[in-house]
């Protein structure tokens, strides 16, 4: 695995994909746990922040955590794949983050491991985002890394 080196405008690019794909994940989730369709009892970026600064963290907060986890992912992303922006890599990150939510954040939050201490329907529920944020991801990337080909007519070589 080689971690390419970002021009300053490929990193910002990185960057701006990190930050629009969070918050299209955002735009879906939001609703999900207002309407009550997501059975995680909070948002697992909220339950983080407020299991670091104290339990009357509000959503904008937990909101924030989450901008930033997605953005470092997603530079990740580019600067491991740069070469290699493919679905199957993105969902490969994707499962990968999945896992280590089921395995790390799910009992760091108190929710066991998995989720079972709250619930079996946490290990589908939590995949969903994911594979989300890979196909976000990978869209984003495909259209801000546009490969641009020369016609054959036009080749010199």
């Amino acid at each position: 695995m080689q971690i390419h080196r970002l021009s300053q405008k490929e990193a910002l690019k990185a960057l701006g994909i990190g930050v629009l794909t969070a918050v299209l994940l955002s735009a879906i989730m939001v609703p999900a746990f207002k309407l009550g369709i997501a059975p995680l009892p909070k948002p697992p970026s909220l339950a983080l922040a407020q299991l670091l600064f104290g339990a009357n963290i509000p959503l904008p907060v937990g909101l924030l955590f989450h901008v930033a986890y997605v953005t470092f992912w997603s530079v990740v992303y580019v600067s491991v794949f740069r070469d290699r922006l493919t679905l199957r890599n993105a969902l490969w990150l994707g499962l990968a983050l999945w896992g280590v939510i089921l395995v790390f954040f799910f009992p760091l939050l108190g929710w066991g491991f998995f989720g079972l201490a709250i619930s079996p329907k946490l290990i589908p529920a939590s995949l969903v985002p994911h594979v989300l944020f890979a196909v976000f991801l990978w869209g984003l990337c495909r259209w801000a890394f546009k490969v641009k080909t020369v016609p054959d007519e036009l080749k010199t070589d």
